[in-house]
């Protein structure tokens, strides 16, 4: 079983969020507070994954919730 207090292994990048050396329990990162923290980023939308216009706009085409501006509504 792997120890997070022992020595980070040479061979593991720094951690992502604060840049201190990774520990292998956490890997990527280097404690389970770092982690948290990448995560509430993600979830508050710090980080987007980029979209090529191509794609949005197939997407816009294809949303079921797109309203067609000729159909009668009411």
């Amino acid at each position: 079983m792997t120890d997070p207090t022992t020595p980070p292994s040479t061979s593991l990048p720094p951690c992502p969020t604060c840049g201190r050396p990774a520990v292998a329990a956490f890997r990527p990162f280097c404690s389970k507070r770092c982690a948290d923290v990448d995560l509430g980023r993600w979830f508050s939308e710090q980080y987007r994954v980029p979209v090529r216009d191509e794609d949005a706009q197939i997407f816009e085409e294809n949303d079921p919730r797109r309203v067609d501006p000729d159909d009668e509504v009411g």
